[in-house]
């Protein structure tokens, strides 16, 4: 498992057609080893209120139950675990709630069986990418190796576009994902193809980032730097999305998504 970070680095966006649209903003976000939540909370805010807090409710089953537990159960019933396994160990990549406030349009499980070996973090056995619309709706995107038993950093996923989250975007083709897993860099980068393959991806989405240490100090550094970034990124939805009315690309509205939950790819 790896330790608890703060990744701070940035967003790019890019849309290729019918217009070229790209933008590019400074974030921050979490590590959180969920099986390691007690040393964390001496930490941070872990379900409960506070200034920066992570919050179980806003994962997973969003009842407050345990996160651990619920993926843990998602990967028994696909096979990737078994009941008598324990020693797969979860690392969630996400936004925290700032002032009791929090949208993660897109947050990342990478799941792991634990080595007994120092240093060693493990193998990833899979990654669930959670994805949340502004219409309240969710679906998560399990991704499992191509080969072998692991994911390795740069290694090309793909997986079937299932939830309808941009109005300017239908709800067909598909998410092509990478990932840097290193200890000490993150790394998530998703293309999305339309369905016409031939004229490369409709939209490029990458966000990075340098790990220090979850601690209350640099906490509280990044809170400063970053004071109203959880109700920025729903404003920024907006805002762009204004933007690419400005320059005419087609308005779809809500669309009716594939399917709501958990798709495998």
């Amino acid at each position: 498992m790896s330790a608890a970070a703060i990744i701070v680095g940035d967003v790019v966006h890019e849309r290729f057609r019918p217009a070229n649209h790209k933008f590019v903003y400074p974030l921050f976000c979490l590590r959180i080893p969920l099986g390691k939540l007690g040393d964390v909370a001496q930490q941070m805010a872990v379900n409960r209120g506070g200034l920066v807090s992570f919050q179980e409710r806003d994962h997973g089953a969003r009842d407050g139950s345990s996160t651990l537990a619920w993926i843990r159960k998602i990967l028994i019933e696909n096979g990737i675990a078994t009941a008598a396994e324990n020693q797969i160990e979860v690392d969630l990549h996400s936004f925290p709630r700032m002032l009791g406030y929090v949208f993660n349009p897109v947050s990342f499980w990478v799941c792991r069986r634990s080595s007994n070996e120092a240093n060693d973090v493990g193998e990833v056995c899979a990654v669930l990418v959670e994805v949340n619309n502004t219409f309240g709706q969710s679906h998560s995107y399990l991704l499992t190796p191509t080969a072998g038993a692991s994911i390795q950093s740069g290694e090309l996923l793909e997986t079937t576009k299932q939830l309808h989250v941009s109005p300017f975007n239908e709800v067909r083709g598909g998410y092509r994902f990478r990932f840097n897993f290193a200890a000490d860099r993150w790394m998530a980068r998703i293309d999305y193809y339309d369905g016409d393959d031939g004229n490369g991806p409709l939209l490029h989405t990458h966000i990075s980032g340098s790990a220090q240490p979850l601690t209350t100090t640099n906490l509280r550094r990044v809170a400063l730097r970053f004071p109203l970034q959880t109700l920025a990124v729903v404003a920024r939805i907006h805002f762009h999305a204004l933007l690419l009315l400005a320059k005419r690309v087609p308005f779809l509205g809500k669309l009716k998504s594939t399917m709501t939950g958990i798709s495998r790819s």
